[in-house]
């Protein structure tokens, strides 16, 4: 069941070593008050491997709503903890990419997403998983993996999305296409493939990649980039970030509410940013596991 509307009691948890973490934790509190948010408790996390039992104590006391501030890595490993619960998710997108605030039309500046917590609506949403590891957004094969497994933490802090762009480069020497199947239940289709994405959710890397793709449709998308060659890769990404016509003939989707992938070689998958798993797996997604802040469509920020 879906509330009337979004509570005005929060508890809050930040990771302060995100990009903005830090420097926004002292604004949020005073900022919530000021927007008619009661702060209850509030936590200034240094190891977000703290955040989450933070967070399961809040939602066993009855919290109504917890504020999670920090990337797309801290919102996908936190998320598990509200299914089967009442608590509304809230969040403060303090990363480098802000992919999930982007998919919902959140948006990323302070006060706009404080705006949203504070005025919004309730939104029942999909939640991804991947075997029984559950994400927000989306997850990754082939360069996105390479890059979040490798990149400084002080590259992606202090340079942002362009950090990520300088790090890509360095690491496309190491890089190797690979074999994707992908088994829909009633076929199994193979393909070479540069990059695959599992979507929950529009965007991936901060830029909306498959379109296709919605957090309240009931079902998963694997989207692929085919092909075999890094040229082809740069440009899906290119015609893709352009909205050029041409972006849909450099990939192929598979759409499901649950989907098996194999890779040849094995692949390392990147889950909202952070490697969480390893082909083969089974993907699909929990329909309306959680509820979260969302905007009005008169709040919501252009993509």
């Amino acid at each position: 069941m879906v509330p009337e509307g979004l509570p005005k009691q929060a508890v809050v948890v930040v990771n302060v070593q995100s990009r903005r973490g830090a420097e926004a934790f002292d604004q949020v509190c005073e900022k919530l008050g000021g927007a008619g948010i009661h702060v209850i408790d509030r936590h200034a996390v240094t190891d977000p491997d703290d955040m989450r039992p933070i967070i399961r104590k809040a939602i066993l006391d009855g919290a109504p709503m917890v504020i999670v501030g920090g990337g797309d890595g801290s919102l996908s490993t936190t998320i598990d903890d509200f299914l089967g619960s009442d608590t509304v998710f809230a969040f403060l997108p303090l990363g480098t990419a802000n992919s999930f605030a982007k998919t919902l039309g959140v948006p990323i500046d302070l006060d706009g997403a404080i705006e949203v917590i504070a005025n919004g609506v309730p939104k029942r949403i999909d939640l991804g998983f991947i075997d029984r590891d559950y994400f927000a957004n989306a997850a990754a094969m082939g360069m996105s993996p390479l890059i979040a497994e490798t990149v400084p933490h002080n590259l992606k802090k202090y340079l942002g999305m362009f950090g990520y762009m300088l790090w890509a480069i360095r690491v496309a020497f190491k890089f190797r296409p690979f074999r994707l199947y992908v088994d829909d239940g009633t076929k199994v289709h193979r393909i070479w493939a540069t990059e695959a994405r599992i979507a929950n959710g529009t965007h991936h890397g901060g830029i909306e990649l498959v379109e296709s793709a919605s957090v309240d449709s009931g079902e998963i998308v694997v989207q692929a980039v085919t092909g075999r060659s890094l040229v082809g890769l740069a440009w899906s990404w290119f015609a893709t970030v352009f909205k050029l016509s041409s972006r849909q003939a450099t990939v192929a989707e598979f759409h499901g509410a649950k989907l098996h992938i194999k890779t040849k070689p094995p692949q390392p998958i990147s889950i909202d940013g952070e490697i969480a798993a390893e082909t083969p797996v089974t993907v699909g997604v929990a329909r309306g596991a959680v509820v979260v802040a969302a905007p009005r469509e008169e709040q919501k920020a252009a993509a």
